[in-house]
């Protein structure tokens, strides 16, 4: 009965070489990971961001997002609004003027002191609507110099106004939307009314008739 122990010891020692074999071989298969980028992670992220600018006491403008992300590397930091934004701005008398949406924004820093440079970029669905004038513009991405005061895009727009309807490429306007042109517009129309008395109202800030 005891011849049967030699044969069992070799079968032992066989287990533990294949063992062993697998460890080794399964080590090297281990995918590794690669090092993590850190300019690619934010360093703050701020959730129902809601930021206002204000001058002597009245409200300019106020700025509403989802979602913000902050970047950092060495050449630029830059602000990411991955689920959009919604940007309002109330004219001299405070009322709201102007309101900006998008499916997705970013805000870029370069240089520091002096030398800085801003640049806002709204992406998707991109809708401007100036409330007093009762005009609406629409388009696919959008530039906003914050220096100079100018919103911009060479994407095609389209432009609903009280007076008619315009399309075309490339677009110039001031920040708020009173002076939007279309560079290069094509298969526009306008809406010619018989009445002169036809009026548009500002549904946004009309609070109707004042009693006496």
């Amino acid at each position: 009965m005891l011849r049967g122990f030699p044969n069992i010891r070799f079968v032992y020692m066989v287990v533990i070489a294949l063992a062993v074999t697998t460890f080794v071989i399964s080590c090297k298969g281990e995918e590794r990971t690669d090092p993590i980028d850190l300019s690619k992670v934010p360093v703050q992220s701020v959730e129902n961001m809601n930021a206002v600018q204000t001058k002597d006491g009245l409200l300019q403008m106020r700025m509403e997002a989802k979602l913000l992300q902050r970047f950092k590397n060495d050449d630029q930091s830059y602000e990411l609004f991955p689920d959009g934004f919604d940007v309002y701005a109330y004219n001299e008398e405070g009322a709201l003027e102007t309101h900006i949406k998008s499916d997705m924004a970013k805000h870029t820093t370069t240089g520091e002191g002096n030398k800085k440079v801003e640049k806002w970029e709204a992406f998707g669905n991109v809708v401007i609507s100036n409330f007093i004038k009762g005009e609406r513009l629409e388009t696919d991405t959008l530039y906003w110099d914050r220096e100079k005061g100018r919103i911009y895009t060479h994407c095609f727009v389209k432009m609903f106004t009280p007076q008619g309807f315009m399309q075309g490429y490339e677009l110039e306007s001031d920040e708020r939307a009173r002076n939007a042109n279309i560079l290069r517009p094509f298969d526009s129309y306008g809406i010619i009314s018989n009445d002169s008395t036809d009026i548009y109202i500002d549904t946004v800030n009309f609070i109707g008739p004042q009693r006496k």
